[in-house]
């Protein structure tokens, strides 16, 4: 989930888009690097542990990168799961608001953690964690019943929500053999935010953190967002863990690649209708962008801003039959033709892993630009993936 403006604040010129395909992912690996390095500031200083969180990135190719900073990471699916072993090489922290019969034993061989959203899932699995080969440290998912998260479909801690259990459910202690509580009530909050969420989590659950060995903060917390307030996190996380003596894992997403890349997409043709003139892209924000017509939120468009009056104004649409697939007006310093190139920003986390072949229309590929000023095309799509998700 991202919440953005739409005027643009950074310079990307460093990159040279001519040498990429449209449309395009394109991650900057000397950013990424940025993010990782304040990411590892955090954990070493705090004595704590952050891993990633493949729902908002799961770019593979990246992951070398990302394992000279961290050692891990969380899945939410089998997929994820098994993709951690292969490619982040090591076993996951595991939670999913309920885990399959016919799944779970190949779970386990990828799991370190696996943390259960009910006491029901707990009893229908535990047996089998106690088969496992390897040790797995078994969780419980709670539900804190607060949040600062505003959109209800970003919000774990809503009313009536079906993501972790409540303090009504365990007033009478944990079951025998959980060894850690998780929670995850926020999104790309800031460390006030968390600290808000700490004093309902201690209010509800305080009487169970003397008898687990590690508490999962999850994901949202926003680190990498200018102003952020590193030195508070810190502080709060190592005082939380020097006081219940337990270890912290954090497992944002979107931090680890806040502003690290955009989307290079061309303009295919410029229609006119009632006076509003929509220039039509070579992507689609419901297949390729689906958190800007579901947040919703404005993407920042380089070179862009609001409309102003006496500049050229654009509605831009995507490139699918969806009615709603547009985005509303920006003015630009000159009008737009076909075959104009525009830089969508901020456009690595919650898109690759969201998006879709929804209308067969072309799925951008996806890219770096290294630190040594390397254009890497990973992937390039074609129509047997188009074809081969279908039957």
């Amino acid at each position: 989930m991202k919440k953005q403006g739409s005027t643009s604040n950074f310079n990307f010129m460093s990159v040279d888009y001519t040498r990429f395909p449209s449309p395009c992912y394109i991650l900057e690996e000397d950013k990424l690097r940025k993010n990782l390095a304040l990411i590892r500031h955090v954990q070493d200083e705090a004595g704590i542990e952050i891993i990633l969180a493949f729902k908002a990135f799961a770019m593979w190719k990246a992951f070398p990168i990302i394992r000279e900073y961290i050692g891990g990471a969380t899945g939410s699916s089998l997929h994820e799961a098994r993709l951690c072993f292969e490619e982040m090489k090591t076993r996951a922290h595991v939670y999913a608001p309920a885990y399959m019969h016919g799944e779970f034993e190949e779970l386990m061989t990828y799991a370190s953690h696996i943390s259960f959203n009910s006491l029901s899932q707990w009893e229908q699995f535990r047996s089998a964690l106690a088969r496992s080969a390897h040790p797995i440290s078994a969780g419980l998912r709670v539900n804190p019943e607060h949040s600062d998260v505003k959109t209800d479909l970003y919000n774990p801690a809503s009313p009536f929500s079906r993501l972790g259990i409540t303090a009504e459910h365990l007033k009478d202690g944990l079951p025998d053999g959980v060894e850690g509580l998780h929670f995850h009530t926020l999104c790309e909050s800031d460390s006030y935010a968390l600290e808000e969420v700490l004093v309902h989590f201690e209010t509800k659950f305080g009487h169970l953190l003397p008898h687990v060995k590690w508490v999962n903060m999850g994901g949202g917390h926003l680190m990498t967002r200018k102003g952020y307030d590193i030195e508070h996190l810190i502080r709060m996380l190592k005082g939380f863990r020097e006081k219940h003596d337990v270890h912290i894992i954090l497992e944002p997403g979107s931090a680890f690649v806040w502003q690290t890349g955009n989307l290079l997409t061309t303009v295919v043709d410029v229609v006119e209708n009632n006076g509003i003139k929509t220039a039509i892209l070579d992507v689609s924000f419901t297949a390729h962008m689906p958190d800007t017509l579901e947040m919703p939120y404005r993407p920042v468009i380089t070179g862009a801003s609001d409309p102003q009056m006496g500049k050229p104004t654009y509605r831009l649409g995507g490139t699918s039959c969806l009615a709603g697939d547009f985005h509303s007006e920006y003015s630009f310093p000159q009008t737009l033709q076909p075959g104009d190139q525009l830089i969508l920003e901020d456009m690595i986390h919650y898109t690759m892993v969201k998006t879709s072949t929804f209308n067969g229309v072309k799925h951008p590929s996806i890219a770096m630009w290294t630190s040594d000023q390397q254009a890497r095309i990973f992937r390039e799509f074609t129509y047997e993936d188009f074809k081969n998700r279908l039957s």
